[in-house]
């Protein structure tokens, strides 16, 4: 039996906005928490279940939270598919008490073989990176662990459907992938070298031999605060790599980037990237493969410019 507040029992009867009633044996189906993961689960669950996904857009997943309403819906579900390795950090103990109330959860980042930050990342040695999805085919591996929960854990779900939009949307994956190195391709040698306004491509990195030189925030979260030092250090850095772009997250002003820009005396674009949250659905970045395709032609423009 999950353990219940009869306030949350009570809350889970009112209709969550914008959303329809949940799924099979009178739960909500299917929760995730990040809007990145929501549209991925949607691609695999298609209407074999109801998905609710809990970040709006254009939020930050570090720092977004959720109300009682939306709370008491997580802890109904059918299944919670959450990002996990600390990066829904407003959440957190939101998935904890679903968890510990006996919701089947899955922490989709700790299925992909997670990287570890890099030493300049402000981190812990050997702290896992939670942000695995600028790797597309890291989320092709993704795709496979959320479908096997699905079907195991959603009551009334044609497996074989799941089955076979997993497999269609890992096919959509690939294409990606190969569209994104060929875009990778035209940058000049010597300039795959990415400054984020905080460390979250190293994914990318990984897969597309890029350097991450540095960011702006020297850590995995939004939530930290770079130094005078830290932007000193990183515009020695910059200048010394010639690096003509720095890239700023969509879901949070540039603010820093021109920080480094204007009081560190170094002059360089700051190109805005759709890196941990989507665009509502009629914007630039509405779905997570528009949103790796802008993100893949601001990053080949913005590193392919005159040195």
């Amino acid at each position: 039996m999950r353990a219940r507040t009869a306030v949350a029992a009570a809350l889970a009867l009112l209709p969550l906005a914008g959303c329809a009633p949940g799924g099979g044996d009178g739960g909500s189906g299917v929760v995730v928490t990040t809007n990145i993961l929501g549209d991925i689960t949607r691609r695999v669950v298609g209407d074999e279940a109801e998905v609710t996904v809990l970040m709006a857009p254009g939020a930050d997943p570090h720092s977004f939270g959720v109300s009682a309403r939306q709370a008491a819906t997580l802890e109904d579900a059918e299944l919670l598919v959450h990002n996990g390795l600390g990066l829904e950090e407003g959440v957190a103990r939101n998935v904890a008490a679903a968890d510990e109330a006996g919701v089947p959860t899955l922490a989709v980042a700790e299925e992909v073989d997670p990287l570890s930050f890099g030493a300049d990342a402000g981190a812990e040695e050997g702290e896992p990176d939670p942000h695995f999805w600028t790797d597309p085919l890291r989320v092709r591996t993704a795709v496979d662990a959320i479908a096997d929960r699905v079907v195991a854990e959603v009551a009334g779900v044609d497996g074989a459907a799941v089955r076979a939009n997993a497999a269609a949307y890992a096919a959509e994956l690939e294409e990606l992938d190969a569209w994104m190195t060929d875009q990778f391709a035209a940058i000049p040698d010597g300039r795959r070298q990415l400054v984020t306004n905080h460390h979250v491509f190293g994914y990318l990195a990984d897969r597309y031999e890029f350097t991450v030189i540095g960011a702006v925030v020297p850590s995995g979260t939004t939530l930290a605060s770079p130094s005078a030092s830290d932007l000193e250090s990183l515009a020695t850095a910059v200048e010394e790599a010639g690096v003509p772009a720095i890239f700023a997250d969509s879901s949070q002003p540039d603010r820093l980037a021109r920080v480094l820009a204007e009081e560190a005396g170094l002059r360089v674009e700051v190109v805005e990237l759709f890196s941990e949250s989507l665009t509502e659905p009629d914007g630039p970045a509405g779905t997570y493969l528009a949103l790796m395709r802008a993100n893949a032609d601001a990053i080949a423009d913005g590193l392919s410019g005159a040195a």
